[in-house]
């Protein structure tokens, strides 16, 4: 196979992203969308050349000329999708959260073992230019084995309403949304450790804030004001079994001066700024250095990542290269979510071993 052949899964605003990227690349042929707006997907398909729009679900995945997916749809669907393209013989890219809960997670790694196909879970930071860059200094052991990371991904008044809001497609707030990105971006670049224990708080004291008029923010397409359900603020320290730990804050809405993303990490020999810009620390003849590399992309960029992502994704679905954001790591990122939700609802740490 020298092209891959792909139908996307729902046709919302991150859909967009997969599709400018797949649009793109000359190894991919797009053959179909479907959503459950069939006006939408009609839509959609002929904005970016794709053979046809899909009635149902099940048309998409009958049909032997698609050899993979991309799922773009709410999070209550991902593992039941993720599963169902598995066992029609699809390749399959899912957007994160891989699922809501751990058991959801470890039924799509079952369908990933049974079908003998290709996942790949959507951590798209991973694939921005700073991150791609980072891994390469730390594999070489630049700055050494890395034993404490922190990660801060808050918002003022960034809850977008609609189903993001809604607990129950969703999943959670701000800690699946973008918390997840962040704890992604770390666990990896500290070589994927196994998580031990958890300890977290989680705050619902402001809700939406629809009151904040003279800021824009995002919106989803179904957004109400009157629908949250989900918490404002996430904090927690994970522990590893190699004896790192990660400390995580992120938030959606809160009383902050301003938006904060700050990815860092810090090791034996030396340390690193992931974000907001890409610098390492080390330190040569009793002298601290601060290394800042040359990038057009130093923070993450979302067309770029979207795009490297994707045509990894494309790569490894061709036979090209070994897979990268596997359902096996999928599902300890929801181990570490789903024991973080409940440290903070029992008010204990949570032995996840």
């Amino acid at each position: 196979m020298t092209r891959l052949r792909v139908g996307l899964i729902g046709a919302g605003t991150i859909a967009n992203y997969h599709l400018r990227s797949y649009a793109a690349n000359p190894k991919v042929d797009l053959v179909g969308i479907y959503d459950r707006n069939m006006i939408r997907a009609e839509g959609v398909a002929h904005a970016y050349g794709a053979e046809r729009a899909y009635a149902s679900l099940s048309d998409l995945l009958a049909d032997p000329g698609i050899d993979a997916v991309s799922i773009c749809t709410w999070n209550d669907s991902h593992s039941e999708l993720a599963v169902a393209a598995l066992d029609a013989g699809k390749h399959v890219l899912v957007e994160k959260p891989l699922s809501r809960t751990v058991e959801e997670a470890l039924a799509v790694e079952q369908a990933v073992l049974r079908s003998g196909k290709h996942l790949q879970v959507g951590f798209v930071r991973r694939f921005g230019t700073n991150a791609l860059t980072l891994k390469k200094f730390i594999d070489a052991g630049t700055i050494g084995d890395v034993y404490y990371a922190k990660a801060t991904n808050i918002r003022r008044i960034g809850n977008p309403g609609g189903w993001f809001a809604d607990v129950e497609r969703s999943g959670g707030g701000p800690l699946v949304d973008i918390g997840v990105h962040v704890i992604d971006l770390c666990w990896y670049m500290m070589g994927a450790p196994k998580v031990t224990t958890v300890t977290a708080n989680a705050y619902s004291k402001l809700g939406n804030r629809a009151n904040v008029t003279n800021l824009t923010r995002y919106m989803a397409t179904d957004y109400d004001p009157s629908l949250n359900t989900v918490e404002d603020l996430v904090n927690a320290l994970i522990r590893f079994e190699d004896g790192s730990s990660l400390f995580l804050d992120t938030s959606y809405s809160l009383h902050a001066t301003d938006d904060i993303l700050n990815v860092s990490l810090f090791g034996e020999h030396g340390g690193a700024e992931l974000e907001p810009a890409l610098q390492l620390v080390t330190e040569q003849h009793d002298t601290i250095l601060n290394i800042t590399p040359q990038l057009d992309f130093p923070t993450f960029d979302m067309d770029e990542g979207f795009h490297n992502e994707l045509a990894y994704f494309v790569d490894l679905c061709l036979g090209e290269v070994p897979d990268l954001a596997t359902a096996e790591q999928g599902v300890e990122i929801m181990r570490m979510v789903e024991a973080i939700y409940r440290s903070a609802r029992e008010g204990r740490e949570i032995d996840v071993r």
